[in-house]
């Protein structure tokens, strides 16, 4: 079970490993936990009625999740936007971030009971990055995992690592030494000034052979990915062969931690 904040991000983070489970008949469930109302338009051809949007984003989960071969649920959850601003302004009222814990972790708590996952990634502490709904989706899995662990006792809990500092540099003087444009370049001198990282990486995932399926999974919601944008600058083939794997974090588990990984089911197959 992946949980996520918003419709796109099962498909910018593990989905390649995800299509690589589906193939091999692992059962994957996405539960994404708010409709991504207030996400701004980043495609540049596309012209969207403001009132459409949710509309929109929902139609387009539906062609993610076929592209994946997943089974899906939404937690009904209100966007709560990425207030900027010092001090950022606060949060709108009844949003994912802005309401209590125990109401937010309740709807998860009934999908985990039903599902039974042996396996859940959500994000880290810092949400991957410090969108409101992405920290709050780790509070919310983190408890909801604890909650349900009297019926049902998840075995392993991880955190994407997908823009750790090692892989962002690999990639990065990859796409320059090669001639194309990074993907990286503008935030390149904030990457470097990061502390390393790579110690919470645990497991890497081979999944190269799934890249198309995850970049066609990331089309799919056109009002967020630009097709021609710079995120598909680097050659497929090039991802490939300098960072074969999507990484992650052993967070919580069941079994003893036996040194790096290639599987989400190591110890449990």
């Amino acid at each position: 079970m992946h949980v996520h904040a918003h419709p796109d991000d099962e498909a910018s983070k593990g989905a390649a490993s995800t299509a690589k489970y589906v193939e091999e008949g692992v059962r994957v469930k996405v539960v994404t936990c708010t409709g991504g109302e207030r996400g701004d338009v980043l495609n540049p051809t596309l012209s969207v009625d403001p009132q459409r949007l949710a509309d929109l984003r929902r139609e387009e989960m539906a062609r993610a999740v076929e592209i994946l071969g997943v089974e899906h649920a939404w937690l009904g959850f209100e966007d709560s936007g990425f207030p900027e601003g010092d001090p950022p302004p606060p949060l709108p009222a009844g949003c994912f971030a802005a309401i209590d814990l125990e109401e937010a972790t309740a709807p998860l708590i009934e999908q985990i009971l039903e599902f039974r996952p042996h396996v859940v990634t959500t994000y880290d502490e810092n949400g991957g990055y410090p969108h409101p709904d992405h920290i709050r989706c780790h509070e919310v899995t983190m408890a909801a995992v604890a909650q349900a662990a009297p019926l049902w006792q998840v075995s392993k809990v991880y955190y994407h690592q997908t823009f750790h500092k090692q892989k962002l540099l690999a990639l990065h003087e990859a796409a320059v030494s090669r001639g194309y444009e990074s993907p990286y370049a503008q935030r390149i001198d904030d990457v470097l000034k990061r502390p390393d990282d790579g110690h919470r990486v645990t497991t890497r995932v081979p999944c190269a052979d799934y890249f198309d399926v995850r970049d066609a999974a990331l089309k799919a919601h056109a009002t967020q990915i630009d097709p021609s944008g710079h995120w598909f600058a680097l050659p497929a083939e090039v991802a490939r062969e300098v960072w074969p794997t999507e990484d992650f974090e052993l967070a919580v588990s069941v079994l003893p931690y036996e040194g790096p990984e290639d599987d989400l089911f190591a110890g449990l197959r």
